[in-house]
């Protein structure tokens, strides 16, 4: 089963619905044991994430230094939690309705989550408030940091 239909399968809730019986059987050419559990995937190579969606909080932090200095530690702080695995994934959203950042973090659940946005300036400072769901995906998400840093000719 690819991916995507692992995807469409978790979303509906298929997994209870109809096993595959080809987790039983032997492993599909190219599976690597050993990366799975490095990654924390389970059968399906999937495992579990909170998602964390920064909103603005309507009240913004003025222009200027105390502004430019939350953000330099929002960046440095994601940069420490993904050096320590605990982030996975970040990146700006366009801002609609508010919504301005998202993380995915590999933590136990949404209360380690709120423990660790608690240590971004953007939270400390009131400048956004962050929304927790918990998220079903890909145990690949793990590689990305890695990966970016290969692709990536100019740090942040």
């Amino acid at each position: 089963m690819g991916v995507a239909a692992g995807l469409a399968c978790a979303a509906s809730g298929a997994w209870a619905q109809a096993p595959d019986a080809s987790v039983d059987a032997a492993p599909p050419p190219g599976y690597d044991a050993a990366l799975a559990e490095k990654l924390g995937a389970d059968e399906y190579g999937m495992r579990s994430y909170v998602l964390v969606i920064l909103k603005s909080s309507g009240t913004p932090v003025p222009e200027g230094g105390k502004r430019d200095a939350m953000f330099r530690g929002h960046f440095a702080n994601m940069q420490r939690l993904a050096e320590a695995g605990t982030l996975v994934l970040a990146g700006p959203l366009d801002g609609v309705d508010g919504w301005r950042g998202l993380f995915v973090l590999a933590v136990d659940g949404i209360e380690a989550a709120k423990a660790a946005v608690a240590t971004d300036p953007v939270i400390i400072e009131g400048e956004m408030v962050a929304e927790y769901h918990t998220y079903y995906g890909s145990a690949a998400l793990m590689t990305v940091n890695e990966l970016h840093g290969k692709l990536a000719r100019k740090g942040i």
